[in-house]
């Protein structure tokens, strides 16, 4: 399913190697990563919602203003 999805190994290398650079601000770290990714969602959510919103007004004009 996923050709590049990382198996146990290089996962635990992973950690090992974020315990070793980051050891005691490791949870702050994470904290501000999981802060980063709900603000980046949300600002994609927001787009989203904006996108939409152009494409129903453009939709309600382009209704409005028909063939006469």
């Amino acid at each position: 399913m996923f050709a590049f999805s990382p198996g146990p190994l290089e996962l635990g290398i992973i950690l090992v190697v974020m315990l070793l650079l980051f050891g005691g601000r490791l949870p702050n770290v994470m904290r501000n990563m999981g802060r980063g990714i709900t603000e980046f969602k949300r600002g994609i959510k927001d787009t989203k919602d904006d996108l939409q919103k152009t494409i129903d007004k453009e939709d309600s004009t382009s209704d409005d203003g028909g063939d006469s």
